[in-house]
């Protein structure tokens, strides 16, 4: 399938999603990875994630990137060979990039009633504010503070950083589609930019560090 959704968040920034419906064999065809891709992509033992994986590499395309200009630290984190700040996310039928000039994550979540049941497990603190009498509100909500936290580990990228215990959103409406973040984490006393965007039953989540 084409590009699905691109987002031009300011003139530095870029957010594309891809609708992953081709099969592993057709992205393979139409995407050129590197020997440490291939490496990676071979041990992987879920098709699924294979095909986000490759995913990946349409949406660099995009870009007008191939995949010789991404490589990876030795934490893990996504890095551009041109200086751009880059990060990724997959999620079942979708996947996603964001380059910016800014250090930014991303995180791309399905809405599953599932999260209901782990929220005392990452969003403690934002229990307070939640609406939990509307189900459907609850899980969206729900979805939003996890794929703030996610966006926000990505960016800092450390080991030992708890969601509960470390990171802490505000209060936020879902159709102002935007909040913010605190991360206290030993010595480090970060503030954060989330926005977020719904694309079918999917949630987006874009952090900015300030």
């Amino acid at each position: 399938m084409p590009l699905h959704t691109t987002i031009f968040h300011d003139s530095k920034t870029e957010i594309l999603v891809w609708k992953i419906t081709e099969s592993l064999d057709q992205l393979l065809l139409e995407a050129t990875l590197n020997e440490k891709s291939k490496s990676r992509l071979n041990a992987m033992k879920s098709v699924s994630h294979q095909r986000g994986f490759v995913s990946v590499r349409k949406l660099l395309h995009e870009k007008y990137y191939s995949d010789f200009a991404l490589y990876y630290d030795e934490f893990g984190k996504p890095h551009l060979s041109d200086g751009k700040h880059i990060s990724i996310s997959h999620s079942h039928d979708f996947s996603t990039i964001i380059t910016s000039d800014k250090n930014c994550g991303i995180d791309l979540e399905m809405q599953r009633e599932k999260i209901t049941t782990i929220a005392h497990k990452f969003a403690e603190n934002e229990l307070g504010f939640l609406n939990t009498s509307d189900k459907n509100s609850y899980i969206r909500q729900l979805t939003v503070i996890w794929g703030a936290k996610e966006a926000i580990f990505k960016i800092r990228n450390e080991p030992g950083i708890s969601f509960n215990d470390h990171i802490q959103v505000d209060a936020f409406d879902l159709t102002t589609k935007k909040t913010k973040a605190v991360l206290n984490f030993g010595t480090i006393r970060m503030n954060y930019e989330i926005f977020f965007e719904e694309i079918e039953n999917y949630t987006l989540v874009f952090a900015f560090e300030k």
